[in-house]
Protein backbone atom coordinates (compact mmCIF):
# COMPACT_ATOMS: atom_id res chain seq x y z
CA UNK A 1 0.00 0.00 0.00
CA UNK A 2 2.98 2.33 0.43
CA UNK A 3 3.28 3.20 -3.26
CA UNK A 4 -0.49 3.39 -3.79
CA UNK A 5 -0.89 5.91 -0.97
CA UNK A 6 1.33 8.26 -2.99
CA UNK A 7 -1.20 8.37 -5.86
CA UNK A 8 -3.97 11.02 -6.05
CA UNK A 9 -6.58 8.46 -4.97
CA UNK A 10 -4.39 7.16 -2.17
CA UNK A 11 -3.77 10.65 -0.85
CA UNK A 12 -7.49 11.43 -0.98
CA UNK A 13 -8.24 8.30 1.03
CA UNK A 14 -5.53 9.09 3.59
CA UNK A 15 -6.97 12.56 4.04
CA UNK A 16 -10.49 11.19 4.56
CA UNK A 17 -9.31 8.54 7.00
CA UNK A 18 -7.15 11.06 8.83
CA UNK A 19 -10.16 13.30 9.38
CA UNK A 20 -12.21 10.43 10.78
CA UNK A 21 -9.40 9.16 12.98
CA UNK A 22 -8.93 12.73 14.14
CA UNK A 23 -12.45 12.57 15.52
CA UNK A 24 -12.04 9.16 17.17
CA UNK A 25 -8.54 8.98 18.63
CA UNK A 26 -8.76 12.07 20.90
CA UNK A 27 -11.37 10.23 22.97
CA UNK A 28 -9.23 7.12 23.50
CA UNK A 29 -6.78 7.33 26.38
CA UNK A 30 -4.05 5.19 27.87
CA UNK A 31 -0.29 4.73 27.93
CA UNK A 32 0.50 2.80 24.73
CA UNK A 33 -0.88 3.03 21.19
CA UNK A 34 0.11 0.59 18.45
CA UNK A 35 -0.64 1.11 14.76
CA UNK A 36 -0.22 -1.76 12.32
CA UNK A 37 0.16 -0.60 8.75
CA UNK A 38 2.76 1.48 6.92
CA UNK A 39 4.48 4.77 7.54
CA UNK A 40 1.56 6.69 6.02
CA UNK A 41 -0.47 5.63 9.05
CA UNK A 42 1.75 7.69 11.34
CA UNK A 43 0.24 11.03 10.31
CA UNK A 44 -3.26 9.91 11.28
CA UNK A 45 -2.07 9.11 14.82
CA UNK A 46 -1.09 12.69 15.59
CA UNK A 47 -4.56 13.39 17.01
CA UNK A 48 -4.15 10.79 19.75
CA UNK A 49 -3.44 12.07 23.28
CA UNK A 50 -1.33 8.95 23.89
CA UNK A 51 2.32 9.93 23.66
CA UNK A 52 3.92 6.50 23.38
CA UNK A 53 3.07 5.29 19.88
CA UNK A 54 4.51 2.27 18.11
CA UNK A 55 4.27 1.73 14.35
CA UNK A 56 4.52 -1.88 13.16
CA UNK A 57 5.12 -2.60 9.46
CA UNK A 58 6.02 -5.59 7.33
CA UNK A 59 8.87 -3.68 5.74
CA UNK A 60 11.10 -1.11 7.45
CA UNK A 61 9.46 2.32 7.26
CA UNK A 62 11.50 4.85 5.32
CA UNK A 63 10.33 8.15 6.79
CA UNK A 64 9.21 7.48 10.38
CA UNK A 65 10.44 5.25 13.23
CA UNK A 66 8.89 1.81 13.33
CA UNK A 67 9.36 -1.91 13.82
CA UNK A 68 9.00 -4.87 11.47
CA UNK A 69 6.39 -7.45 12.47
CA UNK A 70 3.69 -9.73 11.13
CA UNK A 71 0.14 -8.62 12.04
CA UNK A 72 -0.80 -12.08 13.30
CA UNK A 73 2.36 -12.49 15.44
CA UNK A 74 3.05 -9.21 17.19
CA UNK A 75 6.21 -8.93 19.32
CA UNK A 76 4.20 -7.49 22.20
CA UNK A 77 3.28 -8.76 25.64
CA UNK A 78 -0.27 -9.84 26.32
CA UNK A 79 -2.58 -7.20 27.80
CA UNK A 80 -0.04 -4.40 27.26
CA UNK A 81 -1.63 -2.06 24.68
CA UNK A 82 -4.37 0.50 25.33
CA UNK A 83 -5.31 1.35 21.73
CA UNK A 84 -4.58 -0.52 18.50
CA UNK A 85 -5.17 0.80 14.99
CA UNK A 86 -5.41 -1.58 12.01
CA UNK A 87 -5.48 0.51 8.85
CA UNK A 88 -6.37 -1.71 5.86
CA UNK A 89 -4.61 -4.76 7.21
CA UNK A 90 -7.27 -7.47 7.15
CA UNK A 91 -7.81 -7.26 3.36
CA UNK A 92 -4.30 -8.53 2.68
CA UNK A 93 -4.09 -11.32 5.26
CA UNK A 94 -4.72 -14.99 4.53
CA UNK A 95 -6.23 -15.41 7.99
CA UNK A 96 -7.69 -12.03 8.90
CA UNK A 97 -9.55 -13.40 11.92
CA UNK A 98 -6.18 -14.39 13.40
CA UNK A 99 -5.08 -10.76 13.21
CA UNK A 100 -8.14 -9.79 15.24
CA UNK A 101 -7.38 -12.57 17.69
CA UNK A 102 -3.82 -11.24 18.07
CA UNK A 103 -5.17 -7.75 18.68
CA UNK A 104 -7.41 -9.18 21.39
CA UNK A 105 -4.38 -10.79 23.02
CA UNK A 106 -2.23 -7.67 23.26
CA UNK A 107 -5.00 -5.25 24.27
CA UNK A 108 -5.63 -4.58 27.92
CA UNK A 109 -9.11 -5.26 29.36
CA UNK A 110 -11.42 -2.52 28.03
CA UNK A 111 -8.76 -1.62 25.43
CA UNK A 112 -9.89 -0.19 22.09
CA UNK A 113 -9.43 -1.53 18.56
CA UNK A 114 -9.85 0.87 15.62
CA UNK A 115 -9.79 -0.59 12.11
CA UNK A 116 -10.53 0.49 8.57
CA UNK A 117 -11.46 -1.66 5.59
CA UNK A 118 -12.73 -1.50 2.02
CA UNK A 119 -16.44 -2.11 1.48
CA UNK A 120 -17.16 -4.76 -1.21
CA UNK A 121 -20.67 -3.31 -1.71
CA UNK A 122 -19.59 0.02 -3.16
CA UNK A 123 -17.98 1.66 -6.17
CA UNK A 124 -14.70 0.39 -4.73
CA UNK A 125 -16.00 -3.17 -4.62
CA UNK A 126 -17.20 -2.87 -8.21
CA UNK A 127 -13.78 -1.64 -9.29
CA UNK A 128 -12.19 -4.61 -7.54
CA UNK A 129 -14.45 -7.01 -9.45
CA UNK A 130 -13.39 -5.41 -12.72
CA UNK A 131 -9.74 -5.67 -11.64
CA UNK A 132 -9.89 -9.03 -9.84
CA UNK A 133 -6.97 -10.39 -11.87
CA UNK A 134 -4.84 -7.39 -11.08
CA UNK A 135 -1.94 -7.80 -8.70
CA UNK A 136 -1.86 -4.13 -7.77
CA UNK A 137 -3.13 -2.88 -4.44
CA UNK A 138 -5.71 -2.34 -3.19
CA UNK A 139 -7.59 -4.32 -5.85
CA UNK A 140 -5.58 -7.47 -5.16
CA UNK A 141 -6.92 -7.60 -1.61
CA UNK A 142 -9.93 -9.45 -0.27
CA UNK A 143 -12.57 -6.87 0.57
CA UNK A 144 -14.46 -7.90 3.71
CA UNK A 145 -17.95 -6.62 4.44
CA UNK A 146 -18.70 -4.68 7.59
CA UNK A 147 -21.16 -7.37 8.68
CA UNK A 148 -18.45 -10.02 8.55
CA UNK A 149 -16.10 -7.82 10.55
CA UNK A 150 -18.85 -7.27 13.13
CA UNK A 151 -19.39 -11.02 13.44
CA UNK A 152 -15.69 -11.76 13.90
CA UNK A 153 -15.23 -9.03 16.47
CA UNK A 154 -18.25 -10.11 18.48
CA UNK A 155 -17.31 -13.78 18.32
CA UNK A 156 -13.74 -13.14 19.47
CA UNK A 157 -14.74 -11.02 22.44
CA UNK A 158 -15.16 -7.40 21.30
CA UNK A 159 -18.08 -5.05 21.73
CA UNK A 160 -18.77 -2.74 18.77
CA UNK A 161 -18.88 0.88 19.88
CA UNK A 162 -19.23 2.58 16.49
CA UNK A 163 -19.17 1.63 12.81
CA UNK A 164 -19.88 3.70 9.74
CA UNK A 165 -19.03 4.01 6.04
CA UNK A 166 -17.45 6.95 4.27
CA UNK A 167 -15.80 7.95 0.95
CA UNK A 168 -18.77 7.66 -1.40
CA UNK A 169 -16.94 8.88 -4.49
CA UNK A 170 -15.82 6.33 -7.09
CA UNK A 171 -12.13 5.37 -6.95
CA UNK A 172 -10.72 7.60 -9.69
CA UNK A 173 -7.10 8.62 -10.15
CA UNK A 174 -8.11 12.05 -11.43
CA UNK A 175 -7.78 14.83 -8.89
CA UNK A 176 -10.05 17.28 -10.73
CA UNK A 177 -12.83 14.75 -11.22
CA UNK A 178 -12.62 13.66 -7.58
CA UNK A 179 -13.03 17.29 -6.54
CA UNK A 180 -16.10 17.74 -8.76
CA UNK A 181 -17.68 14.60 -7.27
CA UNK A 182 -17.28 15.87 -3.74
CA UNK A 183 -21.05 16.40 -3.47
CA UNK A 184 -21.45 12.61 -3.30
CA UNK A 185 -20.01 12.60 0.20
CA UNK A 186 -22.86 14.59 1.71
CA UNK A 187 -25.48 12.77 -0.34
CA UNK A 188 -24.03 9.38 0.50
CA UNK A 189 -24.02 9.97 4.24
CA UNK A 190 -27.66 10.97 4.04
CA UNK A 191 -29.21 8.72 1.41
CA UNK A 192 -27.06 5.58 1.02
CA UNK A 193 -24.79 5.37 4.10
CA UNK A 194 -24.07 1.64 3.66
CA UNK A 195 -22.52 2.15 0.21
CA UNK A 196 -19.43 4.08 1.23
CA UNK A 197 -16.20 2.71 -0.18
CA UNK A 198 -14.50 2.44 3.21
CA UNK A 199 -15.63 1.78 6.77
CA UNK A 200 -14.21 2.57 10.18
CA UNK A 201 -14.97 0.46 13.25
CA UNK A 202 -14.23 1.12 16.90
CA UNK A 203 -14.53 -1.86 19.27
CA UNK A 204 -13.85 -2.46 22.95
CA UNK A 205 -12.28 -5.59 24.41
CA UNK A 206 -14.95 -7.05 26.63
CA UNK A 207 -14.23 -8.33 30.10
CA UNK A 208 -16.81 -10.66 31.61
CA UNK A 209 -16.81 -10.11 35.39
CA UNK A 210 -16.87 -13.11 37.68
CA UNK A 211 -19.96 -13.11 39.89
CA UNK A 212 -19.32 -14.85 43.22
CA UNK A 213 -21.96 -17.40 44.14
CA UNK A 214 -23.03 -17.30 47.76
CA UNK A 215 -23.29 -20.72 49.45
CA UNK A 216 -26.83 -21.77 50.19
CA UNK A 217 -26.92 -23.18 53.71
CA UNK A 218 -29.67 -25.71 54.23
CA UNK A 219 -30.70 -27.49 57.47
CA UNK A 220 -29.73 -31.14 57.69
CA UNK A 221 -32.53 -33.26 56.43
CA UNK A 222 -33.87 -35.89 58.89
CA UNK A 223 -34.37 -39.47 57.84
CA UNK A 224 -37.12 -39.96 60.48
CA UNK A 225 -40.83 -39.57 59.71
CA UNK A 226 -42.32 -36.21 60.58
CA UNK A 227 -43.46 -35.87 64.19
CA UNK A 228 -40.96 -38.34 65.68
CA UNK A 229 -38.16 -37.08 67.88
CA UNK A 230 -34.62 -38.05 67.01
CA UNK A 231 -32.96 -40.27 69.66
CA UNK A 232 -30.45 -38.67 72.00
CA UNK A 233 -27.14 -40.14 73.06
CA UNK A 234 -28.60 -41.07 76.52
CA UNK A 235 -31.59 -42.95 75.06
CA UNK A 236 -29.33 -44.85 72.73
CA UNK A 237 -27.12 -45.87 75.71
CA UNK A 238 -30.09 -47.16 77.71
CA UNK A 239 -31.41 -49.08 74.72
CA UNK A 240 -28.06 -50.77 74.42
CA UNK A 241 -28.11 -51.88 78.10
CA UNK A 242 -31.65 -53.31 77.90
CA UNK A 243 -30.87 -55.16 74.70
Amino acid sequence: MRGWYATPLGRALLQAEGELLGGVLPGLFGYHLVAVGCEHSAAALAASPIRHRILLCRVPPATVPGLCAEPDALPLASASVDVMVLQHILEFERRPHEVIREALRVLIPEGRLVLTGFNPWSFWGLRRLLSRRSETVPWSGQFLSLNRIRDWLTLLGFEIESAHHFFFRPPLQHRGMMARLGFLEGGGRRWWPALGGVYLVTARKRVIPLTPIKPRWRPRRSVLPAGLAEPTARSLHRRGQNG
